[in-house]
């Protein structure tokens, strides 16, 4: 059987990975802003007794590479190890997109070009004279329309054919790389010709309706009030949604441990291991699936679908110039934004940025976003506070709106650090912003929330369970081990206390934020346990038993403002810890991310607490 190697290149937002899926069968996630795929991605697929392997290059606007991915795609073309370049072009920009095309094809490469999103070019009404295009070039031109799986088989044959028999384009022009922006006044020129020759274009009404839409969303006057009333209604949906099923995986998991510890007596296991492995390792474990599951099996879903409908985009063209002026980049909204979700997932998402100044700004101030993990301590302190009752829709509604509140105040407080980290910071420059704004789509609802769940959901939650097992265990070891009359947590606790008092909190709070390095959702827990003397980890039956609870050991206002704030303002659990030092490859770059937010949590505690 012949073997080929095809590589798959083009602009970002274009389909490229989504046609990538089509023909190998992969199910690589794709988005709606630049720098999405960092890396290249390899499958193959089997076409005429021939297989061929396709890479997925990152999307690139040209081959003089100003980022990470223009980069990439630039060295891999040019060292000209494929058989078969496949040039996938939007087809409702395709004087813009013809643009990087002509560039690789002045190469010499051996080409196919795919005119993908067909469908949204015709509702645009751009129709495209592809047999003209295809003429002009002497290359073969397919449309597609790859989410709808047209198309595919006819880009197969093309390709297998062009492997069979190759064939370079012919090119009317004359490219100049020594002087880049000469080039690229030629390149767009005959781009332009190209276009005057087989495109043709009468406005259509989707294309009316969607600037209708961006005139909105992107305005001064209403942008950044309708982002903020998306988010609250975005956290609105995932607490009010969260809280039942919280309530069934913990009544689940209580039948569980009854059963275990029933088990544990009949086996005779000695305590020590019985109370190790099922107060601390499973207690512990449960607790973290019980409080992040919920959450983010809703959060992470409808943020997927703000993605894949093209919204996402418009926040960071509305942030932009915020950032602009405090020395940061206006894709850090972007990651902020995947840092509410999980912050581990938001400094992986910071690769996005191109100059590496920028992206450790991004990288060091995400953890300032709170985290799936510290929503269920954020929700517990407003609820306690603001409702008293049991659960209702009026108390959802008024927490998260409350929460929108926070997060506006941790958005400042990022701006305000990363003004200052660009001061500080030896300068790299500043890098360009290209954010294209994409046509608004109708997003594929189960795919996106079958892929959220496995991609995101499981991920995440996967990590976490991985951190709290251990986690538990020297929890439970802590908080049973005595020296003298007390155990070690409670010499911790007591030690601590002086400080924690400074800071308006106490000895068992900082114990429970530094024993819940691992994992945040044991934070709560953790206090509970230690207020209680139990000996293991304990959930509250209402807010009203946790407020009478905390009430009798000393909590006021203060106590609930300054942790909030130290809940938003403190070190990065270990998961994200580890991200941050795999991204950076320092540890000097991961001690500053886990220092700064702590400082500035202490020194505004220690502000509150003094007022």
């Amino acid at each position: 059987m012949k073997k080929y190697s095809v590589a798959l290149a083009g602009n970002p937002n274009v389909g490229k990975s989504t046609i990538f899926n089509a023909l190998t069968g992969l199910k690589q996630h794709t988005g709606n802003w630049t720098g999405k795929t960092v890396d290249c991605f390899e499958g193959q697929f089997e076409e005429n007794q021939a297989e061929f392997f396709v890479t997925d290059l990152p999307g690139a606007y040209s081959l003089i590479s100003y980022s990470r991915e223009e980069a990439v795609t630039a060295h891999c073309l040019r060292k000209r190890e494929y058989d078969c370049v496949i040039l996938v072009l939007d087809a409702g920009a395709l004087e813009r997109n013809l643009c990087f095309a002509l560039e690789v094809l002045s190469l010499n490469v051996n080409a196919v070009i795919c005119l993908n999103l067909t469908d949204e070019a015709e509702q645009k009404g751009i129709i495209i004279d592809d047999k003209a295009l295809s003429e002009a070039f002497g290359l073969p031109v397919v449309r597609c329309c790859a989410v709808k799986k047209q198309g595919i088989k006819e880009l197969k044959a093309a390709v297998n054919n062009a492997c069979e028999a190759p064939r370079t384009a012919r090119l009317d022009f004359c490219p100049d790389y020594s002087d880049g922006k000469k080039n690229i006044e030629i390149i767009s020129k005959y781009s332009r010709k190209l276009c005057s020759g087989c495109v043709t274009v009468t406005e259509g009404d989707k294309i009316k309706h969607d600037r209708r839409l961006d005139r909105m969303l992107t305005s001064k006057a209403l942008g950044i009030p309708v982002m903020l009333l998306l988010c609250g209604l975005l956290f609105w949906i995932t607490v009010a949604g969260a809280n039942y099923p919280s309530e069934w995986l913990n009544y689940l998991f209580g039948a569980v441990k009854n059963r275990l510890d029933e088990w544990s007596a009949a086996l005779s296991l000695p305590p020590f291991l019985s109370g190790l492995l099922i107060d601390g390792v499973y207690s512990t474990l449960t607790r973290v699936i019980a409080v992040m599951l919920p959450p983010m099996a809703i959060f992470f879903p409808l943020f997927s679908l703000l993605e894949d409908s093209g919204y996402m985009p418009r926040i960071a063209f509305n942030l932009d110039r915020i950032f602009s002026r405090c020395g940061a980049h206006g894709k850090q909204s972007l990651c902020m934004m995947m840092g509410i979700g999980c912050n581990a997932c938001g400094v992986t998402g910071c690769r996005i940025i191109e100059n590496k100044k920028e992206r450790l700004i991004a990288v060091i101030t995400n953890n300032f976003m709170p985290c799936n993990g510290r929503m269920p301590i954020l929700i517990s302190l407003l609820m306690m506070c603001f409702s008293g009752a049991e659960f209702g829709f009026s108390s959802s509604f008024l927490i998260s709106f409350s929460l929108v509140g926070v997060i506006a105040c941790c958005v400042i407080v990022t701006l305000l650090v990363s003004k200052l980290l660009s001061a500080l910071l030896k300068s790299g420059g500043e890098s360009g912003f290209v954010l294209e704004l994409p046509p608004f789509r109708r997003p594929q609802i189960i795919k996106t929330l079958a892929r959220s769940f496995w991609d995101r959901t499981l991920i995440v939650l996967g990590r976490a369970v991985v951190v709290a097992a251990p986690a538990g265990a020297i929890i439970w070891l802590c908080a049973n081990i005595y020296v003298g009359d007390a155990s070690i947590l409670k010499h911790c606790t007591d030690f601590l206390d002086p400080f924690g008092r400074f800071l308006g909190l106490d000895g068992v709070i900082v114990m429970a934020f530094i024993l819940g390095f691992p994992a945040n959702e044991t934070v709560i827990p953790i206090i509970i346990m230690s207020y209680s003397a139990t000996g293991a980890l304990t959930d509250f039956e209402g807010y009203n038993e946790l407020f009478s609870l905390l009430s009798q050991n000393g909590w006021t206002i203060t106590t609930v403002v300054c942790m909030i704030i130290m809940t938003v303002m403190h070190f990065p659990c270990s998961t994200t810890c580890l991200t941050i030092k795999k991204e950076t490859g320092s540890i000097k770059w991961t001690l500053l991310s886990m220092a700064v937010p702590t400082v500035c949590g202490i020194a505004l505690c220690a502000v509150v607490s003094h007022i």
